[in-house]
């Protein structure tokens, strides 16, 4: 160092050290809330820790991961300045895609970077993590809070995370599976999830504002008095955060239904996700009559897609369009999945049907 250098502390460069240490004091709880009797010890090790001894009780286990974001929903959560379901986002996406080869999600770990680090902001952030983690039944077991100062906003944060769960082979959903003549099953979202919203903003005109300004005060005001439904405005059915479908697929499977395959519906729609859960051999026909699908779709939904003027097949590969979650099953088995789903609350619906085909999602309308 020069002798014209003056003294510069990590705190001069931007990063509060003191106040990373005290928003991990006020996550302790939350964390401690979604532990199994698996996990071993808590956070603030270099590593989380967790008992893998049950294993051994399966015939040949299978651990399966998921790696996800929220994306850029979480702009609009900056902009009406609410924090606390985003991490149910998180989770959400990770673990009903690691659900839909019929795992059960063991553990969590979520990386938040965050241009300036306050422990009551971090704290609504983690406390929808957590929340998630608790809904699908696994532990969080340890993350990441990185303060980049000078590269973010102060205010501006993004979060990633994983999860990683456990089928026994003998019992893992495959694809190959799936048959003509199969029914499919859908399980209804909450909304738009945590896909698409590239197109929401620029639909309700977000692009280029930025929270905790004016313009941001306006555009919170405005969104909060659009109504897409009685009694629900467009600010919280934008920000419905995403299901988790673990427990009462899982519930499921453990009662043996013969479940072929799931199709988790995110990025991409029913088009582009239905066909991951297909055989080669097997086109699912998705019941359609132009604009309107075989199943009620969330009106946020119709509402941006309006907005939008989205065509019907540009809707189905953007939007889940009301399908969060997809059951492929031989049609003698629908009417006990069904009823089994409906006696723990679910509404399940028909989407469609499979046909010999080439591994392909088509609609019933273009047939």
């Amino acid at each position: 160092m020069s002798e014209n250098t003056k003294h510069v502390t990590y705190e001069d460069a931007g990063v509060d050290t003191a106040e990373g240490g005290r928003a991990v004091d006020a996550i302790k709880q939350m964390v401690a809330e979604t532990n199994r009797p698996e996990v071993i010890g808590g956070i603030g090790g270099f590593g989380g820790l967790f008992s893998a001894a049950a294993l051994k009780d399966m015939e040949d286990p299978i651990l399966i991961s998921g790696t996800d974001g929220v994306g850029t929903k979480l702009v609009l959560a900056q902009i009406l300045d609410r924090h606390e379901t985003v991490g149910q986002d998180l989770v959400a996406m990770c673990v009903n895609d690691i659900l839909a080869s019929g795992a059960e999600p063991l553990f969590f770990l979520d990386y938040i970077a965050i241009g300036h680090i306050e422990a009551e902001h971090m704290a609504k952030i983690v406390r929808g993590v957590a929340d998630g983690c608790k809904l699908a039944g696994c532990a969080l077991v340890g993350g990441e809070m990185a303060e980049h100062p000078g590269v973010m906003r102060p205010d501006d944060y993004d979060l990633a995370g994983f999860a990683v769960g456990v089928v026994d082979r003998p019992k893992m959903l495959d694809p190959a599976n799936v048959r003509p003549g199969d029914v499919i099953l859908g399980l209804p979202s909450t909304g738009v999830h945590s896909n698409g919203y590239s197109l929401v903003r620029k639909v309700i005109g977000v692009d280029g504002v930025v929270p905790g300004t004016p313009e941001a005060a306006a555009k919170k005001a405005e969104l909060e008095s659009i109504e897409v439904a009685p009694g629900l405005n467009l600010a919280d059915a934008l920000l419905a955060p995403t299901r988790i479908y673990v427990k009462p697929i899982l519930d499921l499977l453990r009662a043996g239904a013969p479940v072929h395959a799931l199709a988790h519906i995110t990025g991409g729609g029913i088009t582009e996700n239905l066909n991951r859960a297909l055989a080669d051999d097997v086109d699912a026909v998705v019941t359609r009559n132009g604009s309107e699908m075989g199943w009620d779709v969330p009106p946020v939904i119709t509402y941006i897609a309006d907005q939008a003027e989205l065509a019907p097949n540009e809707a189905c590969k953007t939007f889940n369009m009301g399908v969060g979650l997809c059951i492929i099953c031989a049609p003698e088995d629908e009417a006990g999945i069904v009823e089994q789903l409906t006696a723990m609350g679910e509404q399940p619906f028909r989407v469609g049907t499979c046909v010999a085909g080439s591994g392909k999602v088509v609609y019933s309308d273009e047939q």
